[in-house]
């Protein structure tokens, strides 16, 4: 019987708690007998008030020493805050490396500042993963991946990726058909592909004086268009294009004309019954080819398999 303890704090998100508690319970009631005990505990062993709820809780920090595996729920966007409030923690944390450990979405962060993530592949919400390895850059971020693992160490993505992290430990420890049977009953697909399907493919841009020129680009996306181009339409240099367009969206107008054309490909694909080659060439690439490289780049799957997945959806 593996032993898990669940951490609770005031910041934990109340739907990661209950999604992780409940994926563990379920795989004992399938499989008919107690793989997984599960407790609770908090920094103190008193009961934890969240925005909605209070939350009971097992014991301390000696009941989660006694754990098999440590499962911290997502703590929100509010990073700082979650940092500063469980300083506690972080020097509690750093004595488990021995330990396993798994972080669902945001509490990737709480392993980091820790320092069991050091040298080692890690995952988080992808909103979060500029933040993330700004602040961790010694640690080996693939914000494309769903879930990693790396040595006694589990992250997850987003919110339902944590589904896909503890479906993933429920077949490390108790077999693949359990696992399979929980996904089932849960109604989720295992092995789910990557996190990059869900991110979006074009940044957000605070740049007003910018804006005209996006309007444009995405009225003649399909066109021939090169920087200078574009910095004669903005009225500026190529040079200051460059440097504005970078600040503002944090891609070159290069990366981002290609984003925006794989964007206006995926809507093509959901709403229409053209062909691949015809996409492609609608949206400006001149064969299929690289239309279908660059899809998979950007999107994590083929254009084939993204049409496939959003109408049967």
């Amino acid at each position: 019987m593996l032993r898990i303890a669940l951490y609770v704090c005031p910041q934990t998100v109340c739907s990661s708690l209950s999604m992780a508690q409940d994926a563990f319970s379920l795989a004992n009631r399938l499989a008919g007998t107690t793989h997984f005990q599960l407790q609770r505990f908090s920094l103190d062993g008193q009961p934890v008030q969240l925005d909605f709820a209070q939350i009971q809780v097992d014991g301390g920090l000696p009941l989660a020493e006694q754990a098999d595996l440590l499962i911290m729920p997502a703590t929100g966007s509010a990073i700082s805050r979650t940092l500063e409030s469980n300083t506690k923690l972080l020097s509690w944390l750093a004595r488990r490396e021995q330990q396993q450990l798994a972080s669902l979405c945001s509490s990737a962060f709480l392993l980091a500042a820790a320092g069991l993530l050091d040298g080692r592949q890690a995952t988080t919400h992808w909103a979060l993963a500029d933040a993330f390895a700004r602040h961790f850059p010694q640690v080996k971020l693939r914000s494309d991946l769903l879930l990693t693992e790396d040595g006694p160490f589990f992250c997850s993505g987003g919110a339902q990726a944590g589904l896909d992290l503890c479906l993933h430990l429920i077949a490390l420890h108790a077999g693949e058909w359990l696992a399979q049977q929980v996904a089932s009953a849960m109604v989720i697909e295992r092995q789910r592909g990557t996190q990059t399907r869900f991110a979006p493919l074009l940044p957000s841009n605070d740049d007003k004086a910018l804006a005209p020129l996006l309007t444009w680009l995405r009225e003649h996306h399909a066109e021939a268009i090169d920087l200078n181009r574009l910095a004669q339409q903005a009225h500026c240099s190529p040079r200051t294009l460059l440097r504005r367009f970078k600040q503002a969206t944090g891609l070159t107008p290069g990366d981002y004309l290609q984003r925006l054309r794989i964007s206006l490909a995926q809507q093509a694909l959901v709403g229409s019954s053209q062909s691949l080659e015809q996409v492609a060439s609608q949206v400006g690439f001149t064969d299929r080819a690289t239309f279908a490289k660059r899809f998979k780049q950007l999107c994590g799957e083929t254009p084939g398999a993204f049409r496939k997945r959003m109408r049967r959806s």
